[in-house]
């Protein structure tokens, strides 16, 4: 069974920081692409950032230079470490993967940035 937990979100000022940790379990964990998605209230949910097996990522425009993600094998945990933070960036944010095609979700961890 994929289990997917987020962790780290909370109230920080503009400008500020904040790390997201995902922890997986019940996958090869080393071999799956994973990714962080948000979704703020009344919006669609967005990719912001992805990052495969080997540790090549891609990154939402708007987060491009301000958020890293990054993971370690090692302990089957992602991570999205988030810099400069801004208002726009309330939402609450997803880890995701995909096996055989399906995809897997997290409950989400809010984060909310107050101006």
């Amino acid at each position: 069974q994929v289990r997917l937990v987020e962790s780290g979100g909370g109230l920080v000022q503009a400008g500020g920081s904040l790390r997201l940790s995902c922890a997986a379990s019940g996958i090869n964990f080393k071999i799956h692409p994973m990714s962080w998605y948000r979704q703020a209230p009344g919006k669609q949910r967005d990719l912001v950032a992805r990052i495969t097996s080997s540790g090549s990522s891609t990154y939402l425009d708007s987060v491009k230079g301000r958020f890293t993600i990054s993971r370690d094998n090692a302990r089957n945990m992602l991570y999205l470490h988030m810099n400069s933070l801004k208002p726009e960036d309330t939402a609450v944010y997803y880890c995701n993967t995909n096996r055989a095609g399906y995809p897997f979700w997290g409950r989400g961890t809010q984060v909310t940035v107050s101006s």
